[in-house]
């Protein structure tokens, strides 16, 4: 057949080798075969098709005498091969088509799916733009870019000096100032008053901030400073050279403090839900004044309306997710502590039953408040993943995996179905360093002053602690928390005892708050306190062990310079941080 001499030269080849091929002379791959058919072999192998007349007309051929009809057979078999491999070629071609079409749309939808549901999306979204508080994706919101030089800082400070923003924070139980805070004097004093209080002001010294309110409660009793009882408290920035130029009448950070619950009695947290409803009226009333002011100020005659109410802790969550109703406003909220967490560690070490929780904490009605903060927040703010996955993850509102489907759908506009979750962003706390200065010297090598600069004296709570100590130059294992069950003190004692090389070694140093009278401690932190005081007495730590009843705030930095300066180490054993 002209122009296919190869086809007709390979099958010449293949039908003189006949059916009677030696066996010995064929290959393992025919072997295993069985007994080797040129025609079936070419047509299934070569071919690709198991084409039955055509290989009832092979065999026609094969056994046809007439070198006439023989030729016939065979040119017109080639014809037929040949049709078949094209039609071979071109559905493969057409598969191998279809197969990178869906490879691609696979990775594509893979690299979408990576960057709208990986893990690491909730600390990317820190950037955004105070505007983009919602997560429904109903407008056109501009991502804020990543800050990586001080050049970029600088451009978008400059943008963001227009703005003219103010924003409620809302943080209702332990006592609350500015300075001097007593953190530790109770189980509802402890870092989240620090937390929000350093919030308030930072975010009070951002470029397009005009105003924040830190909302509380004012608590007019003897049993406490009056300093608590005043009704407003500005937050001066840290930095006072920081914007002054743009500051207003009412601008900056301010501690506004709503009168609810016990006149003239300070009472802990759990007893404040049924008086949440009386802190909601007195805040809608002050923050709808405010907005009239500023709008006097900077809106035009118009009120300027919070841009976001930011809850803190399950009560102030109930707060601002019924002040954001009423107002039509963002809710942002941070947890804190969660309460379904709490109620199984405590299940977990059985000492009380679920009854009995729930009448000391009221954890029922805290985990009731935390479901309703899901439910109204646009923005859950959480310090680290494992807040997410293993805390939020035991509530009704909140699945890890339903949240990051419903945020890729919202952000490629594909509808939810009226299905929405709050957007968890990892915002991890930060450090305040102006109060921080570099220790110099040890125990063993003290610089030396001279007269020019001399050396300044141990700041006062070093010789409160160093009292404690039968040899004060050993290296300090420092803890600084709570006497709360949580923080886990007990088993740092109790392993501290334990170890006679590590006595041997290093002194304990326990910074448990601040105290007067242990009776006078809520039950559960002198609980805690005794038996760390049974703890030492059994393994007989008298002279090793330093628990000062008393220290400031701004003694902390010098408790973690003596630590520095004896070569020591901090420990934090608490079971979640």
């Amino acid at each position: 057949m002209a122009g296919n001499d190869w086809i007709n030269s390979y099958l010449e080849a293949i039908l003189d080798v006949g059916p009677g091929i030696d066996d010995a002379k064929s290959s393992l791959l025919l072997r295993e075969r069985g007994r080797f058919s040129p025609t079936r072999y070419f047509v299934e192998q070569v071919i690709g098709f198991d084409e039955t007349d055509l290989y009832r007309s092979w065999v026609k051929a094969a056994a046809t005498r007439s070198p006439q009809e023989r030729n016939t057979r065979l040119e017109n078999m080639c014809w037929r091969i040949w049709n078949l491999a094209r039609q071979k070629k071109q559905l493969e071609g057409e598969e191998a088509q279809r197969m990178a079409k869906r490879r691609l749309e696979r990775e594509r939808g893979r690299r979408e799916a990576t960057a709208d549901m990986s893990e690491d999306l909730s600390e990317g979204e820190k950037g955004d733009t105070v505007s983009d508080l919602s997560a429904h994706g109903e407008s056109n919101r501009g991502r804020l870019p990543r800050i990586s030089s001080v050049e970029t800082m600088e451009a978008w400070v400059s943008q963001q000096k227009g703005k003219r923003l103010y924003i409620v924070l809302i943080s209702l139980h332990g006592l609350i100032r500015g300075e001097n805070m007593e953190l530790g004097r109770d189980s509802d004093t402890g870092g989240q008053v620090k937390y929000v209080v350093e919030l308030a002001r930072a975010l009070g010294s951002m470029p397009g901030v005009y105003r924040v309110d830190l909302l509380t409660r004012q608590v007019s009793s003897p049993e406490v400073d009056w300093s608590y009882g005043e009704p407003t408290e500005m937050l001066p920035p840290r930095n006072s050279d920081v914007l002054m130029d743009e500051m207003g009448e009412s601008s900056g950070a301010y501690i506004i403090r709503i009168p609810f619950g016990p006149r003239d009695k300070y009472v802990p947290k759990e007893l404040l839900w049924p008086h949440v409803p009386e802190f909601v009226d007195g805040s809608l009333n002050h923050i709808i004044q405010m907005s009239k002011v500023l709008g006097e100020q900077i809106g035009s005659g118009h009120p300027v309306w919070p841009v976001a109410i930011h809850g803190h802790y399950a009560d102030a969550g109930d707060a601002a997710a019924l002040l954001s109703g009423a107002l039509n406003v963002p809710m942002l909220f941070t947890g804190h502590s969660l309460g379904r967490d709490k109620l199984e560690q405590l299940l977990r070490q059985s000492r009380l039953s679920k009854d009995e929780i729930n009448k000391t904490y009221k954890i029922m009605r805290r985990i009731e408040a935390e479901e309703l903060s899901l439910d109204a927040s646009e923005i859950v703010i959480t310090s680290t993943r494992q807040e997410i996955e293993q805390q939020w993850r035991l509530y009704d509102g909140f699945d890890p995996v339903l949240e990051r489907k419903l945020r890729a759908r919202i952000r490629r506009n594909v509808s939810c179905y009226g299905r929405f979750m709050p957007r968890m962003v990892v915002i991890p706390p930060g450090m305040e360093f102006h109060h921080i200065v570099p220790h110099e010297g040890d125990m063993d090598g003290e610089t030396e002053g001279n007269e020019d600069q001399p050396t300044s004296p141990d700041p006062p709570i070093w010789p409160e602690i160093m009292r404690f100590f039968t040899n004060p130059r050993k290296p300090m294992i420092l803890a600084l928390a709570r006497p709360d069950p949580k923080k886990n003190l007990t088993t740092l004692v109790e392993a501290f005892g334990e170890c006679r090389p590590l006595r041997e070694l290093a002194n304990l140093t326990l910074i448990m708050g601040n105290r007067d009278d242990v009776d006078e401690m809520s039950s559960t932190n002198s609980s805690v306190l005794l038996s760390i005081l049974k703890l030492i007495d059994k393994y007989d730590l008298y002279g090793q062990v330093a628990y000062p009843k008393h220290h400031k705030q701004s003694d902390v930095p010098d408790i973690y310079r003596l630590a520095a300066k004896t070569k020591g180490v901090f420990i934090n054993p608490a079971f979640i941080e």
